[in-house]
C-alpha cells in the first residue's frame, strides 16, 4: 500500500510538472516571461539580423523586442552599440545556460554625421558589454529594465532548441 501512494504520488506531481506551458516560438518570433511578464521576442537568429538588431526602430511595444542568439562557435563577451537607434534601449545579456550576466540601459546617441564614414562612425559608439560569455541578448523598450528588477544570476527561460538553430 506504502508503495502504491508513492508511485501515486509521483505520477501526480510529473503529470503535474508537464503542465507547463511549451515554449511558443515560430521562425520569426518567441515568447519569453521575464520576471513573471510575457514578452513577445522577434528572433535574430543569423549575423544580418544580429547587425541589424532593432536599428531605426521608432518604437518598441512594451511588450516587445528581440532576442539575439549566437551559435555556439560565438558564445563569446558580446559588445553591442545604439547605431541608428533614435530610442532607448535596454538590454540583457545571458550566458548558456539562459542566466542573466549582464544588463544595461543603452542611451540614444548621435546620428551618424554627413561628413563621417562608416569607420568613424561605429568606433565613437560606446560600447556595451556581457562582460561574460554570452549566447543570447534580449533588448527591450527603454526603463523596462527598471521596471522588472532583472537581477544576475536570474533565469529567463528561453526555447533551448534556438541555440541549435543559430546561424
Amino acid at each position: 500500500m506504502k508503495h502504491m501512494l508513492t508511485g501515486a504520488l509521483l505520477t501526480g506531481l510529473l503529470v503535474a510538472g508537464g503542465c507547463e506551458e511549451p515554449y511558443k516560438t515560430t521562425d520569426k518570433l518567441t515568447q519569453v516571461t521575464i520576471s513573471g511578464k510575457p514578452f513577445t521576442l522577434e528572433l535574430a537568429m543569423d549575423q544580418a539580423s544580429r547587425v541589424q538588431g532593432l536599428s531605426g526602430r521608432k518604437e518598441i511595444p512594451d511588450s516587445g523586442g528581440m532576442l539575439f542568439v549566437f551559435p555556439d562557435s560565438e558564445v563569446r563577451v558580446q559588445e553591442f552599440v545604439m547605431r541608428d537607434c533614435p530610442i532607448p534601449i535596454d538590454i540583457i545579456f545571458l550566458d548558456r545556460s539562459r542566466r542573466v550576466t549582464g544588463s544595461h540601459a543603452m542611451l540614444v546617441e548621435e546620428p551618424r554625421r554627413e561628413s563621417e564614414d562608416m569607420q568613424t562612425y561605429e568606433n565613437r559608439l560606446k560600447r556595451y558589454s556581457s562582460r561574460f560569455d554570452a549566447q543570447f541578448a534580449i533588448e527591450l523598450k527603454g526603463g523596462t529594465l527598471e521596471k522588472l528588477a532583472i537581477k544576475p544570476g536570474e533565469q529567463i527561460n528561453i526555447d533551448p532548441a534556438l541555440a541549435s538553430k543559430a546561424k
